[in-house]
C-alpha cells in the first residue's frame, strides 16, 4: 500500500476516526486505524465495539492494500509532520510514514483481527439538517447520566413520529426534552443511543443547515451518515422511561423572567461556590420580583430581579448548575418556569412544548 495525502486532509480524517479508538481494552487491535485503498477511495475506520467510525481521506493511492496501525502514535507523528504533503506505505509489516525529510517507521498490526463494523439495513432513512441534529443534542446531552448504575440514564432517548422528532435525557435530578419537525413523516420509532456516541458526533458533524444527516435504524444498532462518514453506534437495549408520567402540567406558580437577567444573576452567585461545593441557589417570588440567595463559606449573595408572576408566592432551593445548563441553550429572550411547592420539580417550557427541562428542587429546609 502506498499513499500520498495533504496533511490537513490527513488531521480531518484522523481527528474524525479517533473518535472509536478504544481508550482502554484488553485487545490491541482496537487502538488501530485499519487504513483501506481501493477503488480510488481511501478510508479510515475505527471501532471500539460499541461505536464504529468510518470516514474518507482525500488523497492519491499510488498501490491499493490494507494496514492495521497503532492510531494515536499515527496521529500523534502526523500532526507533527511538515504542511505538506505526507506518504504513507506498508513494508514488511512496518508502516513508513515521510514529509520532506521526516521519517517515521513504525509496526503494523494484523488486518485480520480488526472488527468490522456492524451491518445496518439501509432500506428507509430519516433525514434531518445537520444544524438541527447538533443543536438537538447540545440542547439535552448535559442531562445524561455519567453513572453506569442505570445504563437508560446514559443514553438519550430518541422517537420519531411522524415528522415529530423527540430527544429525551434525564440524570434522576433533572430532565431535558426537545422535539423538532421534520420535513417528512416517517413511521414510528424508538431507540436509547448512548451519550458518549452522541457526544462524539457533535464533534464531527460540521453543523451546516443545507447539509442532511441521514440516519438509519436497526434493532441493535444507529447509523448515521453525513459528508464522507459513516458513523455506527450499539443501541442501549430495554424500555426507557415514562416521561409523559414525570412531566406535570399542572402548576400554582408561574413565572415570566428575562432569559439572560436571571442567567446572569445565577452565573455571578457561583462565584461563591468552591469546586465539589453543593450550595443551592435559593429563589423567593412574590409580587413582581424574584429575589436570589446564596450562601457558602466564601461569603454571601443576594440579587432580586424583575419578573411577572402569576399565581402564589413561593421559596424554592435548586442546584445552580442545572438552571444554568438549561438556560443556556434555551434561544428564547424570556423563559416561563412553572412551580407547584418547594419540593416539587419545577419546569421551564415554551407554550409550543419544543423545549421542557423539570428540575428537582432542593430540600428548603436544609437551605434556609
Amino acid at each position: 500500500m502506498k499513499i500520498i495525502c495533504k496533511k490537513n486532509e490527513l488531521i480531518k480524517g484522523v481527528n474524525i476516526a479517533l473518535k472509536a479508538v478504544s481508550n482502554k481494552t484488553t485487545m490491541p487491535i482496537l487502538e488501530c486505524f485499519l487504513i483501506r485503498c481501493e477503488n480510488d477511495t481511501i478510508t479510515f475506520m475505527a471501532n471500539d465495539m460499541e461505536l464504529g467510525i468510518e470516514t474518507i481521506v482525500e488523497g492519491t493511492i499510488e498501490e491499493e492494500g490494507t494496514i492495521a496501525v497503532e492510531a494515536r502514535i499515527f496521529s500523534e507523528i502526523v500532526r507533527r509532520l511538515p504542511d505538506n504533503d505526507i506518504t504513507i506505505q506498508s513494508e514488511n509489516n512496518q508502516v513508513i510514514i515521510t514529509c520532506e525529510k521526516a521519517k517515521f517507521n513504525i509496526g503494523s498490526r494484523n488486518i485480520d483481527e480488526f472488527p468490522q463494523l456492524p451491518s445496518v439495513d439501509k432500506k428507509e432513512k430519516v433525514s434531518i439538517s445537520q444544524f438541527s441534529l447538533k443543536e438537538i443534542i447540545k440542547q439535552t446531552i448535559f442531562s445524561v447520566s455519567d453513572s453506569d448504575t442505570n445504563a437508560m440514564m446514559t443514553g438519550e432517548l430518541f422517537e420519531i413520529r411522524d415528522n415529530d422528532f423527540k430527544v429525551v435525557s434525564l440524570d434522576g435530578h433533572r430532565i431535558s426534552i426537545r422535539r423538532i419537525e421534520l420535513k417528512e413523516n416517517y413511521e414510528h420509532k424508538k431507540v436509547i443511543v448512548p451519550g458518549k456516541t452522541l457526544n462524539d458526533l457533535t464533534r464531527i458533524v460540521g453543523g451546516d443547515a443545507e447539509k442532511n444527516v441521514d440516519i438509519y435504524f436497526s434493532s441493535n444498532h444507529l447509523l448515521f451518515e453525513f459528508d464522507q462518514t459513516k458513523v455506527v453506534s450499539r443501541l442501549i437495549e430495554g424500555e426507557y422511561f415514562k416521561i409523559e408520567q414525570m412531566v406535570s402540567r399542572d402548576y400554582q406558580t408561574k413565572i415570566t423572567v428575562n432569559k439572560q437577567v436571571m442567567l446572569d444573576c445565577i452565573d455571578r452567585a457561583t462565584l461563591l461556590v468552591k469546586e465539589g461545593d453543593k450550595k443551592p441557589i435559593v429563589m423567593y417570588i412574590d409580587d413582581e420580583k424574584m429575589e436570589m440567595k446564596m450562601n457558602t463559606t466564601v461569603g454571601a449573595m443576594d440579587e432580586i430581579i424583575e419578573i411577572e408572576k402569576e399565581g402564589k408566592d413561593i421559596a424554592i432551593a435548586f442546584n445552580p448548575k442545572f438552571i444554568i445548563e438549561a438556560l443556556r441553550v434555551i434561544d428564547d429572550e424570556t423563559v416561563d418556569i412553572y412551580m407547584m411547592n418547594p419540593k416539587a420539580p419545577c419546569i421551564i417550557k415554551n407554550e409550543e412544548e419544543e423545549y421542557i427541562y423539570l428540575i428537582l428542587p432542593v430540600n428548603f429546609s436544609a437551605v434556609q
